[in-house]
């Protein structure tokens, strides 16, 4: 039977929530993940800060959506998962907690405000409406646009990825994931340096992972599912339908884990929690125009918006957006947010124009919508992206043999 395997660490204290908690930057964080897992592998000039035990083979399970909350409120559909490993460990999102940023970090090592994909949706110069990064076209309404040829990921992300640097140490890189992921700008911007595999099914993913594991002697394997995020979106966190579909991303990882080789490692994470939304909570700019006064653009996402005002119009705004949601959200200015470390200890200059004049993060179960730009959205149950601990934190579960 597999055993988690890492060094004893402290998890540490997870912030309060009088404040916006920062996640845990350079200890217990998504980004520092690959970078543990590299080290474990023996590559050059990466750090250790999860204390994970050295390893020949590596593989990565990236579960969309499952928050540490959550897990532990549905434990009974993921008995593997919470009673084999003997260290579930509790590991922070960045901020936003959303797949984008999340993936930023966990394939760069990197927080948001160095690999820059600070939301779903953001502001890019010469572009009237925002960028929506998971397909790399405009956001909302309107000719979905490619505009990968136009804004190439390698220069908006121009820092090499861990996965290449992990290449460049003659460690044999793959990533395993949907059909439509192989090119996108995503996987371009934040994931390049291995090869990338399509696979339509769980078992698919299962056994593809296993054979890449076996396929060089010093392997890091990328797993990626999106399911269970899907699954939370459209019927809420809090269904049936996510719980059961827990049982089969359990399922998962047991089937990897009890056929892992010997000198193997399986890590399981998540990229973020999420909050379910009843349509009163669902504020929407159409039904409050007080708070599209002097908006020039809205970009990132319901419960995290990075909010473009007029040039001139940015103290009115944040005046505004305090006065009608400051009892619901952290709301702050582009300044605020950088000197509080939301985006990481640094946030590059090529980055800072990407963060909104005001940035608005929900502490209460509520999101801001723009129905008329965005209705797919604004029909969702489920939702993430701000820094309450039901989204921002993660499980980090360890298996070896």
């Amino acid at each position: 039977m597999p055993v988690a395997c890492v060094s004893p660490v402290s998890s540490g204290g997870m912030g309060t929530e009088g404040r916006a908690p920062l996640p845990r930057y350079g200890e217990a964080s998504l980004a520092d993940v690959v970078p543990s897992l590299l080290s474990a592998l023996d590559v050059p000039g990466f750090d250790n800060p999860l204390g994970i035990d050295p390893a020949r083979r590596v593989c990565l399970l990236l579960i969309d959506g499952l928050g540490l909350e959550q897990l532990e409120a549905d434990r009974e559909h993921a008995l593997f998962l919470t009673t084999v490993a003997t260290t579930l460990r509790p590991i922070t999102t960045y901020f936003p907690a959303t797949t984008v940023a999340s993936l930023g970090s966990l394939g760069t090592g990197r927080p948001p405000g160095e690999h820059g994909l600070v939301g779903t949706t953001v502001a890019v110069p010469g572009q009237t409406r925002a960028m929506n990064l998971l397909r790399w076209s405009a956001s909302g309404l309107g000719p979905a646009t490619d505009l990968r040829d136009r804004i190439a990921p390698e220069r908006f992300q121009p820092e090499p990825t861990a996965f290449e640097r992990a290449a460049a140490d003659r460690v044999s890189v793959n990533l395993i994931g949907p059909r439509d992921h192989a090119r996108s700008g995503l996987t371009r911007a934040v994931l390049r340096g291995g090869r990338y595999e399509s696979v339509h099914s769980l078992g698919e993913l299962a056994a593809m992972a296993l054979r890449h594991l076996v396929g060089a002697p010093r392997t890091l394997v990328y797993a990626y599912h999106r399911d269970l995020d899907l699954t939370g979106h459209a019927r809420g966190a809090s269904s049936d339908n996510w719980r059961l579909h827990l049982g089969f991303v359990d399922l998962l990882a047991e089937q990897i884990a009890e056929r892992l080789p010997g000198d193997a490692l399986l890590a399981v994470v998540g990229d973020h929690g999420m909050v379910d939304l009843r349509p009163e909570q669902r504020v929407d700019l159409a039904d409050q125009p007080e708070l599209a006064a002097g908006v020039r653009l809205l970009a990132g996402e319901a419960r995290a918006r990075h909010v473009h005002a007029e040039d001139g119009a940015e103290a009115d705004v944040l005046q505004t957006w305090r006065a009608v949601l400051g009892e619901q959200m952290w709301i702050v200015s582009r300044e605020e947010a950088i000197e509080a470390g939301w985006f990481g200890p640094r946030v590059l200059d090529r980055v800072r124009p990407r963060i909104g004049d005001v940035v608005a993060a929900a502490r209460e179960p509520i999101g801001v919508f723009q129905r008329d730009l965005d209705p797919g959205q604004a029909r969702m149950v489920g939702h993430h992206g701000s820094l309450t601990r039901a989204e921002r934190l993660v499980p980090l579960i360890l298996f070896c043999r």
